[in-house]
């Protein structure tokens, strides 16, 4: 195959254009990513909130509820645990559930001790609002 001139040029051509979209675009990409990259963790890190609402206030002792609500700035499949406050301590409570893909969670729960229970829903270092259940 005879290489002319014109080929050359082509090929020339190709390879200055190829070379120049490339450094553009890792310019671009760099430029844009860090930022972009910072203010969506900023942007994850103020929406992370959790809701949580019991199905009651009051329950005999053991007797099964549920504790549903909604959380936003988490991935789906987070696990969504239950606290009890435990003196001056939380205490996770083996009560446990993925969070799901449309940001919802229902959980089962069957409380021994008696009196006035301090709850709240916890997901990593995100909480949600201490919600009260008074086993009987």
């Amino acid at each position: 195959m005879a290489i002319t001139k014109r080929h050359s040029l082509r090929i020339a051509a190709v390879g200055v254009v190829s070379a120049a979209s490339v450094v553009l675009a890792g310019a671009v990409a760099s430029a844009a990513t860090p930022a972009a990259a910072a203010s969506g963790a900023q942007a994850t890190a103020a929406k992370a909130g959790i809701t949580a609402k019991p199905s009651v206030t009051s329950v005999k002792a053991w007797q099964l509820f549920r504790v549903t609500g909604t959380a936003t700035g988490l991935k789906a499949g987070s696990k969504m645990v239950l606290q009890q406050k435990q003196g001056a301590k939380w205490v996770s409570l083996p009560a446990v559930t993925p969070l799901s893909s449309k940001g919802t969670y229902s959980l089962g729960v069957k409380l021994g001790l008696k009196g006035k229970n301090d709850l709240r829903i916890v997901s990593g270092s995100t909480a949600s609002p201490v919600f009260n259940v008074t086993v009987r």
